[in-house]
């Protein structure tokens, strides 16, 4: 059982930034990914960013360059700092949590209820 809670959204200018926190909380004694993703009414769901236990990091090639993910494992805590905002990146952020099977035999994925950003031209 695992809660997750985003925080960090807001409203900005383009080109601002705003950094995000996503905070696992609940007893799994077992590794994970984390990643955030981000979501338009109307619009499929996007993968923005994820990073693995060992920091290895992945990027959309929308964001790279821009945003950068980090993790604290020993706060269960993941963050997104985005520079260089744009307009077409407003979205509703969602943090993830991801154990594909590979960390230990449970099997499972977590998504936190979203943080809304809103970029202004």
């Amino acid at each position: 059982h695992v809660q997750l809670v985003e925080s960090g959204g807001g409203s900005v200018q383009a080109g601002g930034s705003l950094r995000l926190s996503c905070v696992a909380s609940g007893y799994t004694d077992c590794k994970y990914d984390m990643s955030w993703y981000r979501q338009v009414p109307g619009r499929e769901r996007e993968f923005v960013s994820g990073i693995e236990p060992d920091g290895s990091t992945t990027y959309a090639d929308s964001v790279k360059g821009r945003f950068t993910i980090s993790r604290d494992n020993a706060k269960n805590t993941a963050y997104l700092q985005m520079n260089s905002l744009k307009p077409e990146d407003t979205a509703m952020y969602y943090c993830r949590v991801h154990n594909p099977g590979e960390y230990c035999p449970w099997r499972f994925a977590y998504w936190g209820r979203g943080t809304q950003v809103t970029v202004s031209s």
